[in-house]
C-alpha cells in the first residue's frame, strides 16, 4: 500500500488496478477500483469527507456526485451509513417513515420503511419504462408487490394519488383494476365494472355491480371461449376473498352478453379452433 486507503491489485491482463476503501468503526467500506492511483486516492479522501463533514447533505448529491470520483451510490452508502448509522449496499437513504432508494444521482423512488428489508439487498432496475428487481433468476416488477397485475395500465388500472409516480409508499397507490379484463366506470364512488374479453378486439361480456361478479364472468367467458375452440392463453382471476360456494352462485348466475354467446356459437358451428 503506497498511499492511505489504496491497495493496489493486479487485472487478469496483468495491468494494475487500485483499490480504495476505508473504516468507520468496525464497518469496512469499499470505495470501488480505479486505473489510476491518484484517482482511488483522491476517492479514499472524498469518502472520508462524507464521514465526516455534516454539511455534505442527501439533497445536494447531484451536485457532489458530479465533482468526486466515488460513484453516486457510494455516496449515498457513505451518507446514510453518517446519519443513520445503518450500512446498507444499496444506494437507500433512511428517513423516519420512508426511504429514498436512487437510480442516478438526480433519481430516486420513495418506499414506506416496512419494505427496507426488501429492497435493501436487491437491486433495482429499469427497462423501457418498466422497474424491476433480479430475484432467484427472474424479474419482478416493483409494481407486482401493491398487487398490481402485469401489463396494467397505470391511470386506468392504477394511479397514484398525489400524482407523482415515484413515491412507492402504500398511502400513495390505488389500484382501480385488480383483475383481468375488468375496467371500472363512473365516477365520485359511483361505480360500476365492465368486463371485457380480447378476441381479435375487444368484446363486452357484461356490466356489472361489484368488481367480483366482473371478473367471475370474465372467467366464464373465457371457459366459453375455450369451449368454442378458442386457443389463446387467457389469464384467469383469483379471487382469494371470495369462498367456493360463493363463487360458484355468482358464476352460475352470471349472465354473458347474447351477442357474445352469438359469436362463440358462430365459432362452435365452424368447427375452426381460433388462436386470437
Amino acid at each position: 500500500m503506497s498511499t492511505k486507503g489504496v491497495y493496489e491489485t493486479k487485472l487478469k491482463n496483468g495491468k494494475p488496478s487500485y483499490r480504495a476503501s476505508l473504516t468507520t468503526g468496525s464497518r469496512h467500506v469499499s470505495l470501488g477500483s480505479f486505473a489510476v492511483e491518484k484517482d482511488a486516492a483522491k476517492a479514499y479522501e472524498q469518502g472520508r469527507r462524507i464521514l465526516e463533514d455534516k454539511s455534505l447533505k442527501i439533497d445536494k448529491l447531484e451536485k457532489i456526485a458530479a465533482k468526486y470520483k466515488l460513484s453516486f451510490q457510494k455516496i449515498v452508502l457513505l451518507m446514510n451509513l453518517r446519519d443513520n448509522g445503518i450500512y446498507i449496499p444499496s444506494p437507500i437513504y433512511v428517513y423516519n417513515r420512508y426511504f429514498c432508494y436512487y437510480l442516478s444521482s438526480s433519481e430516486y423512488l420513495t418506499f414506506d420503511r416496512e419494505d427496507l428489508f426488501y429492497y435493501a439487498s436487491r437491486r433495482i432496475m429499469r427497462r423501457g419504462g418498466h422497474l424491476f428487481v433480479a430475484e432467484y433468476g427472474m424479474q419482478t416488477s416493483v409494481i407486482s408487490r401493491y398487487g398490481i397485475r402485469p401489463f396494467a395500465v397505470k391511470g386506468r388500472d392504477y394511479r397514484f394519488i398525489n400524482g407523482d409516480d415515484t413515491d412507492f409508499r402504500y398511502s400513495n397507490i390505488e389500484i382501480i383494476n385488480p383483475y383481468h379484463g375488468v375496467l371500472r366506470m363512473g365516477d365520485f364512488g359511483q361505480y360500476r365494472y365492465k368486463a371485457l374479453l380480447h378476441i381479435k378486439g375487444n368484446h363486452i361480456i357484461g356490466i356489472y355491480d361489484t368488481p367480483e361478479e366482473a371478473a367471475i364472468a370474465y372467467n366464464k367467458a373465457v371457459d366459453l371461449a375455450k369451449k368454442a375452440g378458442i386457443t389463446k392463453d387467457y389469464p384467469v382471476n383469483y379471487l382469494e376473498n371470495v369462498p367456493p360456494y360463493a363463487y360458484a352462485e355468482i358464476y352460475d348466475g352470471t349472465k354473458v352478453s347474447s351477442k357474445l354467446l352469438s359469436y362463440f356459437a358462430s365459432l362452435t358451428a365452424s368447427d375452426n379452433p381460433q388462436s386470437l
